[in-house]
């Protein structure tokens, strides 16, 4: 079917369908043409969204420039919707995008952005990939307390630490204890 003659909503599922294959350059077209019938409907919600799942298959497609233009904005739309859940998932794609362009710095921040607004609504289960991006990435930096403060806060997200991620946590936090200490 011709891509032009569907709904924003049939685009939308054509580019699931397409991600679900590993087809990510089609996911991401298919995305972007559903985020344009949206945009031409005064729907910019749906179209964010659209937009953030474009950012999303160029992301693994590996096409992070292309990522960026997608993922710009989207997260002040949901802003201003007061869309606080999308707001800081569209960052911490933001996030992602910039680390594979080796932004790192402003990475550093889209995912503290992410991580702080996820923990103002309670979503400790979508906070958690973004702490251990974090963290890692804080590591990387050569950040190595921030590294560890988000490692500990990225434990006490997860309900029923195994006996190893308890061991762990009982390491960092005395290590945290005599940093702090000194």
């Amino acid at each position: 079917m011709n891509q032009t003659t569907l709904t924003p909503t049939e685009l939308a599922n054509e580019g699931k369908t397409f991600y679900s294959q590993g087809n990510y350059y089609e996911s991401a077209v298919a995305f972007q043409n559903a985020a344009n019938g949206y945009e031409s409907a005064g729907d910019q919600l749906n179209a964010a969204e659209m937009l953030n799942n474009c950012a999303v298959a160029l992301l693994k497609g590996k096409d992070y420039p292309t990522a960026l233009q997608a993922v710009e904005g989207t997260d002040a739309v949901f802003a201003s919707a007061g869309d606080i859940k999308r707001q800081a998932m569209a960052l911490g794609n933001r996030g992602a995008i910039l680390e594979g362009l080796g932004r790192l710095d402003e990475a550093i921040d889209a995912y503290d952005q992410s991580a702080a607004l996820f923990k103002q609504i309670g979503e400790h289960e979508m906070r958690v990939p973004i702490l251990r991006s974090l963290s890692n990435l804080q590591l990387r930096t050569k950040r190595p307390m921030e590294s560890l403060m988000n490692f500990d806060a990225e434990l006490g997200e997860i309900e029923g630490l195994t006996t190893w991620q308890k061991f762990i946590r009982k390491i960092l936090r005395l290590q945290m204890k005599l940093l702090f200490r000194s």
